[in-house]
């Protein structure tokens, strides 16, 4: 597992400059005001204020410090090295406080304490996870009684999708993870990487829903969706809301999300 992690690790380290100058994050306009955070989630888990929000996977902390603007107290968390000085910096400039955390996730017991209120993670977070059952332990564990986890996520089925057209090319289930070799990114097809491998890990809804269960989390809803936080194929276009859907008369309603909400009993 350690293996995966690490070179994951230094993947997600060479995106973190490529992603801070991409149009796809537009940290211009978030430096001006603008929220990251998507009509989906901002509703579904409604009003922060007060509220202690721990963010999974926060990369370099724009969602994070959109809960902060929408008056959580936040507190991010990633195990990419310049994700976090990233974010740190950008809280510094905009003068917003936020906690940052440099660790792999599975060791944040080792380096956090206390509870929170909300535990969230968001948009591309599951698939680097070897170990759903433990992600969603430490969850839990980091929960008060009566607070709530929330994700949204792409959808698994879209994982199995070839980049270029709607054909199956991957697995939906997996004992082994998914290795890639790519100098690009998601958000320029152009870059040079220097570290190119990175790994996936496919996990199915219902190996997710089971595992949030198991960890002691009590479900209130799962919810899927026709459209996605990014264009997963290349005929996605932009509509409302900041979602890309597929063409008017396109007669497959794939699911390109889907958003989790649990709570821990009182």
């Amino acid at each position: 597992m350690n293996e995966y992690i690490e070179t994951n690790r230094r993947n997600w380290d060479d995106r973190v400059p490529i992603h801070m100058a991409s149009d796809f994050y537009d940290v211009a306009s978030f430096k001006a005001g603008r929220s990251n955070l998507l009509p989906i989630e901002r509703k579904e888990l409604g009003d922060v204020r007060g509220k202690t929000l721990l963010h999974l996977q926060c990369h370099f902390g724009m969602d994070t410090l959109s809960w902060a603007r929408e008056g959580a107290i936040v507190t991010g968390v990633d195990f990419s090295g310049p994700a976090i000085e990233a974010a740190r910096s950008l809280a510094r400039e905009l003068q917003i406080e936020a906690n940052f955390i440099e660790t792999d996730v599975y060791n944040l017991p080792e380096v956090l304490s206390g509870s929170f209120d909300i535990v969230f993670a968001s948009y591309g977070v599951l698939c680097w996870l070897p170990d759903l059952p433990a992600w969603f332990k430490i969850a839990a564990d980091f929960l008060r009684r009566g607070g709530l986890f929330y994700m949204i996520e792409a959808h698994p089925t879209t994982d199995m999708l070839d980049d270029e057209e709607i054909k199956l090319a991957f697995p939906y289930l997996g004992a082994e993870p998914l290795r890639f070799e790519s100098p690009a990114t998601y958000t320029d097809q152009q870059a040079d990487l220097q570290h190119t491998a990175s790994y996936n890990f496919p996990h199915g809804i219902g190996e997710i829903v089971s595992a949030a269960i198991d960890a002691g989390l009590q479900l209130e809803f799962l919810h899927e969706f026709t459209h996605g936080f990014f264009p997963r194929l290349p005929e996605m276009r932009k509509r409302g809301g900041g979602y890309y859907e597929l063409p008017d008369g396109n007669p497959l309603q794939l699911p390109f999300m889907f958003s989790l909400r649990a709570r821990k009993p009182a």
